[in-house]
């Protein structure tokens, strides 16, 4: 089975992610997880790739930033989802290829039309179609005090330090996606715990 969690920052999808592996592993289940931005992946190459990606002050284009966040999707798939899924273990993914069509396309200008062509011609089809997919969504107010008592609100990360106005905008094209795309939302509010029992429920798990 493979889980792919979406959502704007603050919207608890490593939360959520933690407490559905150990949902799963409770019942037996071998997950493997991950987020695609591999910010926190052990491979030195893709972590590598995310330094470079996520670092505030680098001088690189947005379509740039596509190819290279595609190098690390492309990668964790082939190393991690690829044999985890052929095994009959759980993946679990936070944010896919919907991230770089919202955060370099809809908010930064590169087109979506060429977002979504190189990641037809480099992912493999069956990426496309997780088990299970849902967008996080949670009202502007709460997010913004979810970040700030995460201490993410100061972050020098060069999406997470973007103004207000590029966050809301980034808000708006989540709905945007979610109706283009058929990709189901679920609100995150609440207590970890309550979204958890609300996100099994929902994934009929």
């Amino acid at each position: 089975m493979h889980i792919v969690i979406e959502g704007q920052d603050g919207t608890g999808k490593d939360t959520q992610t933690d407490l559905l592996v150990k949902y799963f592993e409770s019942l037996g289940e071998k997950v493997v997880r991950y987020s695609e931005s591999g910010t926190n992946s052990s491979d030195p190459f893709v972590k590598e790739i995310a330094r470079l990606n996520y670092g505030s002050n680098q001088d690189i284009d947005n379509r740039t930033r596509v190819m290279l966040y595609l190098i690390n999707r492309y990668e964790q798939w082939r190393k991690l989802a690829e044999p985890a899924l052929k095994n009959g273990d759980i993946v679990i993914t936070t944010r896919n290829w919907l991230s770089t069509l919202l955060y370099e396309g809809y908010c930064a200008g590169v087109s979506k039309s060429l977002i979504i062509r190189l990641h037809k011609q480099v992912m493999p089809e069956p990426y496309f179609h997780p088990d299970k997919i849902v967008i996080l969504t949670l009202s502007e107010k709460e997010r913004e005090a979810r970040r700030i008592s995460q201490g993410e609100r100061t972050s020098t990360e060069v999406w997470k330090s973007k103004p207000t106005e590029f966050q809301e905008k980034l808000n708006s094209g989540y709905l945007k996606v979610a109706k283009e795309f058929n990709v189901p939302t679920m609100s995150a509010a609440g207590t970890p715990e309550e979204v958890h029992e609300r996100l099994k429920k929902f994934f009929e798990i």
